[in-house]
């Protein structure tokens, strides 16, 4: 699909079509999956449609790449075998030792243990602040070191939200690069390049996939980014995915491709589930706060509500007796199933301090003990808010 094929139509349109033509040989409207590792050349150096190894390229990978790239409105995408995986490769291509990056003050646990365990020990320097706050980022930054605001918006768990287009400005006025995790909205619901970031990563074990059957990750690359002392920020990214290789496989491709295609479908009824359920935990007696981004009284309401479409399907919400009262919640459900992960047809519930993001107790990042976090499913939401109801009217 040409580039401007894909960006004059819509959403869904690109979802299903870009870089996913049908097959030259069979007239296949789907994409197959080439599980394949390596091609013949037609003479050394002959490689046909420039595939040579599949850690290098594979054409179930490219049309995904292709995809994403159509969907976020950037220049390049690029796919992985982990949200980790990629987030890590855009660090790596993008940052030196001595280089130094403001982090949000609740980042996704797995993602500060990559700055704080790995990239510290690599001479990579980081400091954390509330991305909501301008201020605060603008007293993070260290002139001539920040190569980079890592932002997520909305954040794992406590659902912060990020002005993008500011934060953006912030970055480039200390010659930085604004990077955003978007997994949360979805490109669906979010489109960070166009409000002035320069790369989007996501983990598209989640929404993307939607269907908790598999693991990748992807970054895309907006157009006309640069590093400073380095090539093209997007040829940068290609060498390090290609050097570093943690890639995603053809049949991981595959799966994403085919959650891409229904995506629009399903944050729409994400979202409305979400909103139902937190109307009911507004008014539960046992609730002591809840944090979505489509209440008003959210402190990052109105800039959640100019930069996305709607407000997603996560939510996280307090109980008023504690901690032990909120892990025997996590666990009382029978149709919100306990377990780590979001973003999948189904609805899942977890205990973020005990789970997800353990592995920031006892730093800035520590997420209150009494906190439950609940990715809204599709299911009849009457169902999800009954099973939620009657395991909070017996602990809570």
């Amino acid at each position: 699909m040409s580039e401007q094929h894909s960006t004059d139509h819509g959403f869904s349109t690109r979802a299903i079509h870009a870089g996913q033509e049908p097959d030259a040989g069979t007239g296949a409207v789907i994409t197959p999956i080439f599980q394949v590792s390596t091609y013949k050349q037609d003479g050394i150096g002959g490689f046909r449609g420039g595939y040579e190894y599949s850690r290098s390229a594979n054409p179930t990978r490219t049309a995904l790449e292709e995809c994403f790239a159509a969907l976020e409105g950037g220049a390049r995408g690029f796919a992985f075998s982990s949200g980790l995986a990629g987030q890590d490769t855009v660090l790596r291509a993008l940052l030196a030792p001595g280089d130094h990056v403001v982090v949000p003050n609740d980042a996704y646990g797995g993602t500060y243990r990559l700055f704080n365990k790995v990239l510290t020990a690599w001479g990579v320097e980081h400091s954390i602040a509330p991305m909501g706050d301008l201020e605060a980022v603008r007293a993070a930054i260290r002139p001539g070191s920040t190569k980079i605001l890592w932002v997520e918006t909305p954040t794992n768990p406590l659902l912060g939200i990020a002005d993008i287009a500011a934060l953006a400005e912030l970055a480039h006025e200390a010659g930085a690069l604004l990077v955003v995790d978007n997994t949360f909205a979805s490109p669906y619901l979010q489109q960070p390049l166009s409000l002035g970031a320069d790369i989007v990563t996501h983990s598209t074990t989640k929404y993307c996939g939607g269907h908790s059957d598999v693991v990748g990750g992807a970054v895309v690359v907006g157009r006309e980014v640069s590093v400073p002392g380095f090539a093209d920020a997007a040829d940068r990214v290609a060498f390090h995915q290609n050097s570093m290789g943690a890639v995603a496989g053809p049949m991981d491709a595959w799966l994403v491709l085919r959650g891409l295609k229904t995506l629009a479908l399903r944050m729409e009824k994400h979202s409305d589930n979400a909103e139902r359920v937190v109307e009911f935990l507004q008014g539960h007696p046992a609730v002591s706060a809840v944090h979505y981004p489509g209440l008003e009284s959210h402190p990052g309401h109105e800039v959640a509500k100019r930069q996305m479409k709607r407000f997603g399907g996560m939510i996280s919400f307090q109980v008023r007796a504690g901690e032990d009262v909120a892990v025997k919640v996590c666990g009382e459900t029978q149709l919100w199933t306990l377990g780590e992960s979001l973003g999948g047809v189904e609805s899942l519930i977890e205990h973020p301090a005990r789970m997800t993001h353990a592995s920031v107790a006892g730093t800035e990042l520590e997420v209150p003990a009494d906190l439950i976090r609940l990715s809204v499913g599709i299911e009849d939401v009457d169902d999800l808010i009954a099973d939620l109801g009657q395991a909070l009217d017996r602990l809570g």
